[in-house]
């Protein structure tokens, strides 16, 4: 029995984006219902090299399907000047659970993009209006693409308005989608008045206020991961319908942890978690629901759910390099 090794390529190709949503989808109902297993996301901080690394372990059991696995990423912001390394380097351990032999080994940074732009659409079939069309992108990183990928795979999304400070960023998006979508640079308030806005900034003074979005607009915001980083003004916040991907991580690190921190807003604040949206123990949008807020902090389920996806996919089209990495053969 060989164990799959899978690289960024092999990941970007067997996780094909219909498919992850359909597995994070089913992650966050398994979530809600009690059948995963997922310690809280662990920090080793390393002030020395101003990087920290994070591990991400997770069980979850769908009734269809098990799974499991660890991501082990890091967040090193000098790596681009320095050693002409990415700021983020993730390494995916698929394993099962049945044996605990490592199914594979694959990238997981390519990972982290499609599911963390999967989380996203996600929320927003639950909770934009159904005839969306124009989507609003602040930040023009690399995160910036798959969210475009998944939330069109949703939404019927014709217009992208991209609004990023560094104009080649925001012209590289254009030329890489502009075959397939009226895509076009512009402010954050015409970004933020599309029917769905996906801001991926690492900011820590809010950049997007309540003036900024239109009065049904549906915001993923994905930006804050850690202590300190906020997006989106309070008085966004205070007026929208906020929905968290979990509790501990949203409100220790995720867009509502400082005003959550400051008291500006409490759990009476907090609408649902999006997995009881999902299972429907809450309602998603209504005809009365105004603007919406997906706070998404990343969960590991979604990252053991996601590369189960680019495992039997790979797996089926005979894909990545399979190695004997625990001596099975011999």
């Amino acid at each position: 029995m060989h164990t799959l090794l899978l690289d960024s390529d092999d990941v970007d190709e067997n996780a094909r984006m219909a498919e992850v949503i359909g597995a994070v989808e089913e992650a966050f109902a398994a979530f809600e219902r009690g059948d995963t297993q997922m310690p809280a996301k662990s920090y080793i901080d390393l002030p020395q090299y101003n990087g920290d690394f994070r591990s991400m372990p997770a069980y979850l059991d769908t009734g269809d399907w098990d799974a499991a696995g660890l991501k082990w990423v890091n967040v090193h912001p000098d790596n681009p000047e320095d050693h002409d390394l990415p700021t983020v380097l993730g390494t995916m351990i698929y394993s099962d659970p049945e044996t605990a032999f490592p199914l594979a080994i694959m990238d997981g940074t390519t990972l982290t993009m499609k599911r963390t732009g999967a989380a996203a659409a996600v929320a927003t079939d639950h909770l934009a209006v159904e005839d969306a069309s124009s989507l609003g992108i602040v930040g023009a990183g690399v995160q910036s693409y798959t969210q475009l990928e998944a939330i069109s795979a949703v939404r019927p999304i014709e217009e992208v308005v991209v609004s990023d400070l560094d104009e080649d960023r925001v012209q590289r998006f254009v030329d890489a989608f502009d075959d397939r979508f009226d895509v076009r640079g512009g402010s954050i308030a015409e970004a933020g008045h599309c029917d769905v806005l996906s801001t991926v900034t690492p900011v820590e003074e809010p950049i997007v206020s309540l003036e900024d979005v239109g009065e049904r607009t549906h915001v993923n915001a994905i930006g804050a991961d850690a202590e300190g980083k906020h997006e989106l003004a309070d008085e966004l916040l205070e007026a929208a319908t906020v929905v968290i991907d979990d509790h501990e991580q949203c409100t220790h690190s995720g867009e509502i942890n400082v005003p959550y921190a400051e008291g500006v807003l409490t759990d009476e604040d907090i609408h649902a978690e999006i997995g009881e949206i999902v299972v429907g123990a809450k309602e998603g949008r209504t005809a009365e629901t105004g603007v919406t807020v997906f706070d998404s902090t990343g969960l590991a389920i979604q990252d053991v759910a996601a590369a189960r996806v680019v495992y039997e996919r790979a797996l089926e089209d005979e894909e990545g390099t399979p190695f004997d990495l625990v001596g099975a053969e011999r």
